[in-house]
């Protein structure tokens, strides 16, 4: 897939948490396409200790508001010099990276969707892809407790939501793989992306079920295509790069122990 790099316009830059930020991003020409699950490395301007791009991945994508949104969790100095970036300024960008989550074979799978934390960011246009198609997914989302639950409302508009906190302010008190969900419907197919930890009990959770499951991954990254090596991962095949290879990856050529 072709990749592009491009100076965007910032449309909007809120705050729905006091420790994230959504970015909303333009351009004057048409948006390339993108897929979910793909990311993009996000140049940090304005920060003398920034050297690197930071990868960040595609929370949605509105094609008719020709519009790219990022859920960046402000963590270090670079994305949090990322969310200070007021609308009007333009934020340069090398995107799509990466592969994304397979598409449905048939309109007529269930598929659930998880995530945790900051990885419930690629589900959304995820689970607006799957919609589109004439599927209603069933998300579940996880964290430590309501206020941390992010884009509720995005996700209520294309499927069922279930969610989980750790202090039961929402939701069923606990992990995601705890939730009674899992022991109510059976699915075809599960999609999860947050904490390796929970993204290892996803995996276990789909394992012993038998049902086919990709996690996105979320290691340490640099370059975004591969030149680098720093974000190896260690699977069936060898080491693959996921940047380059993933970050989207079949449980089964993973060699976790579950």
């Amino acid at each position: 897939m072709k990749k592009y790099i491009l100076d965007l316009k910032v449309v909007e830059n809120s705050s729905p948490h006091p420790r994230y930020c959504l970015l909303k991003l333009t351009q004057n020409s048409e948006l390339p396409e993108m897929l979910p699950g793909q990311f993009a490395e996000i140049r940090i301007d304005g920060s003398k200790n920034t050297f690197l791009r930071r990868p960040i991945s595609i929370n949605y994508v509105d094609y008719e508001r020709n519009e790219v949104w990022f859920l960046v969790a402000k963590v270090g100095e670079g994305t949090k010099t990322l969310a200070e970036v007021q609308s009007g300024r333009t934020v340069n960008v090398i995107l799509p990276l990466g592969n994304g989550f397979t598409p449905l074979s048939s309109p007529k799978q269930k598929i659930l969707l998880v995530g945790g934390g900051v990885g419930i960011a690629p589900l959304l246009y995820y689970g607006k892809c799957i919609n589109d198609l004439g599927a209603k997914p069933t998300f579940l989302l996880g964290a430590k407790s309501a206020c941390d639950l992010l884009e509720l409302d995005y996700f209520h508009e294309l499927g069922t939501v279930y969610t989980t906190t750790e202090d039961g302010s929402m939701g069923e008190k606990g992990f995601v793989t705890q939730h009674s969900i899992l022991n109510q419907i059976r699915f075809d197919r599960i999609s999860a992306c947050g904490p390796k930890p929970m993204m290892i009990s996803v995996a276990r959770y789909a394992k012993a079920a038998g049902i086919e499951c990709e996690v996105s991954l979320e290691n340490k990254m640099a370059c975004g295509v591969g030149a680098c090596l720093c974000c190896v991962e260690n699977t069936t095949e060898g080491h693959k790069c996921v940047c380059k290879d993933g970050p989207v990856f079949n449980i089964n050529d993973l060699l976790w122990q579950i």
